[in-house]
């Protein structure tokens, strides 16, 4: 991945950072709230989801500016969904970016909390957003219904119940992450076009985002899966290894690393083609960012 891109991906990501900075004291907030949700949505990341959101936003037709309030609240959607994911009653994770997970930090009670308020501002973030009301309440519904138990949080409820199962077939996988990590992408992908004026439904750029979300979601799932296998805990900032410690679904333990890299190369591929009626900076962009997730290291 050539250093220009590394450096536009940086550049568009600390646009969000700084951003997120900016709006981080929030009134009337308990100061150990405050701090624990702070703690978690400024750990870094890649701002994968509100970069997606600011990328299909422009490329339509809309204004950065105008976007940051709704792509950042895609930012804290993400963060609250990794903070309850952590939790011992979860994942059991102890590390999140290299440091101590919130539950680790502040104690259960506090990190969930620190969920719920995230997962709550989001929404008031979103609703800022200075776009046509009409294309603003689509844009939150289609997050809204991508977060709920029809997506983000049922994907994590059917990842629990399968894991330590044997009974999981690769069709049930690919589905299961359609849900828990694709419909999120999938949803930062279509407000931004939403938010620049693209039909909801049937709106020419909603179904290109809507797909090309969709294969970026499953290339990153098939990586993030390949890098527990072959990644370190340094670059990743957590333990590697931990989904074959409680026997999860996995594509390597059902392809193979190399048919793993194959199908995540695929995705990728079938990304890149529902850019073809576009032109321009973001559209090159969003090219070699669809790459960028099969070949990145962390």
């Amino acid at each position: 991945m050539n250093r220009e891109f590394k450096q536009e991906l940086a550049s568009r990501a600390k646009e969000i950072e700084d951003y997120l900075e900016s709006c981080l004291q929030f009134e009337g907030v308990p100061g150990e709230l405050q701090q624990a949700m702070e703690y978690s949505l400024m750990a870094g990341g890649k701002r994968v989801r509100p970069v997606l959101c600011l990328a299909w936003g422009e490329m339509t037709g809309a204004c950065t500016k105008d976007i940051l309030p709704f792509a950042s609240g895609l930012e804290m959607i993400h963060t609250y969904s990794l903070v309850h994911d952590d939790l011992p009653a979860m994942d059991n994770d102890d590390l999140r970016r290299g440091k101590p997970t919130s539950h680790k930090k502040f104690g259960e009670a506090l990190a969930i909390l620190a969920g719920d308020g995230l997962l709550t501002q989001a929404f008031a973030m979103m609703l800022k957003t200075s776009f046509p009301a009409e294309n603003v309440l689509a844009a939150a519904g289609t997050v809204a219904q991508a977060a709920g138990p029809a997506g983000m949080v049922g994907g994590q409820c059917i990842d629990m119940r399968a894991t330590g199962r044997e009974s999981m077939e690769l069709v049930d996988l690919k589905g299961m992450h359609a849900m828990k990590t694709g419909a999120l992408l999938r949803a930062a992908c279509c407000s931004g076009a939403i938010l620049a004026g693209s039909d909801p439904e049937n709106g020419r750029d909603t179904l290109n985002a809507y797909n090309y979300g969709s294969n970026i979601g499953l290339a990153f799932q098939i990586v993030d899966d390949i890098l527990d296998v072959t990644g370190d805990e340094k670059s990743l900032g957590k333990p590697v290894g931990s989904d074959e410690s409680v026997n999860k679904s996995t594509y390597p333990r059902f392809l193979g690393l190399e048919k793993s890299r194959e199908l995540a190369q695929t995705a990728a591929d079938e990304a890149k083609t529902c850019l073809r009626d576009y032109q321009g900076q973001g559209r090159d962009f969003l090219y070699r960012l669809a790459q960028y997730i099969v070949d990145r290291a962390s």
